[in-house]
């Protein structure tokens, strides 16, 4: 398990409507929100932050890397994509099923408007 994951933004005002949309649609809680960054997740368990790069130099995402949080319903998952899109997020992967990965994968992926790739993922044939 680990403890947190941090992504870049270059304008915290414009990332933060997309990130409070997509995390209120995960059920990811608000923790923190300052003028240096916001954080989503549990208090005493995993959690995301979003803010700007301590080293002052400009965020990047990464190629090949992806945030993936996994969510109990199928329905789920195609919110958080409509809402990623509808807060400035851009599409990289329709919500759908994925069998090459298991019978049961359900997923969506979104990039925030920093370019940060995101996805929410159901394995459940259920729901």
């Amino acid at each position: 398990m680990f403890s947190h994951v941090t992504l870049g933004t270059n304008d915290l005002a414009r990332a933060r409507p997309f990130w409070l949309a997509v995390m209120d649609v995960l059920g990811h809680q608000l923790l923190i929100d300052t003028e240096g960054f916001i954080a989503f997740g549990e208090a005493t368990g995993p959690k995301t932050f979003i803010g700007s790069p301590f080293d002052g130099a400009a965020a990047r995402s990464g190629n090949g890397v992806h945030v993936a949080y996994v969510v109990p319903t199928r329905a789920q998952v195609d919110a958080f994509h409509a809402v990623a899109l509808a807060h400035g997020g851009s599409d990289e992967g329709a919500p759908g099923p994925r069998p090459h990965y298991h019978p049961n994968y359900y997923g969506a992926y979104v990039r925030d408007p920093d370019g940060n790739k995101l996805q929410a993922v159901c394995h459940s044939a259920q729901g």
